[in-house]
């Protein structure tokens, strides 16, 4: 068992999942309540991750962010090293992977809030962040729990985005994917087995917690 990899996976998932909730909560918000016609093209890109092969964002990640571009080179020049190949560079693409898998279940939520009752709490004088904070997102929290867990279960099992922008560097950027990829390759199967089956029962914990948080929830929605 690689258990430096099972680490670097969980700190990875972590730092992805915290980084969701500041940039999909207001992005999710925007598209909930906005009327700009043109919404439906920001939803389009936040959900591109969902089709797209994940080399394909890799590659785009590694050519936007090299040494001979704009923003390769002004990464470098203030933080002292190239983005790619870094446990940061592993963040930042897992964030843009992992982007549609927190906004999109968040969104939906809170577009099925009553707008009578976020209506009320404008009309009592609340500013908008007070009404967000005490009433849109109370009601919205099984959808936020959602796109969190799936966020985090999401990233603990990208191998494509990662080996692309991270490569395969021990204690770095070797996630349990790779790790799982490296020992099948090596023929290791009993290691690999081992692995698998551990990401196998993390992941299915992961999303029995999602359907009976869901199922409590809309229990408790018809109770009320």
């Amino acid at each position: 068992m690689d258990w430096s990899a099972f680490a670097l996976t969980l700190k990875l998932a972590v730092a992805v999942c915290a980084l969701l909730v500041i940039i999909g909560l207001p992005i999710a918000y925007w598209l909930a309540f906005s009327r700009w016609r043109g919404k439906f093209l920001i939803e389009a890109v936040v959900g591109l991750p969902l089709v797209l092969p994940p080399t394909v964002l890799g590659f785009y990640v590694l050519l936007g962010f090299g040494p001979n571009s704009l923003l390769g080179r002004s990464w470098a020049s203030l933080f002292g090293s190239p983005l790619p190949f870094t446990f940061q560079g592993l963040v930042f693409a897992s964030v843009l992977y992992s982007l549609p898998f927190m906004v999109q279940p968040v969104a939906a939520a809170f577009a099925a809030v009553d707008p009578k009752l976020v209506g009320a709490s404008s009309t009592l004088g609340s500013s908008r962040w007070s009404t967000f904070r005490r009433v849109l997102l109370p009601m919205s929290f099984g959808g936020v729990v959602t796109g969190i867990v799936l966020s985090f279960a999401h990233t603990l099992g990208e191998f494509g985005v990662v080996l692309m922008v991270g490569g395969n560097i021990p204690g770095r950027t070797r996630t349990v994917s790779i790790s799982i990829y490296d020992q099948v390759q090596a023929l290791n199967y009993a290691s690999a087995g081992k692995t698998s089956l551990a990401l196998l029962l993390l992941s299915f914990i992961i999303l029995a917690f999602i359907y009976g948080w869901n199922r409590r929830s809309s229990l408790w929605a018809h109770a009320r």
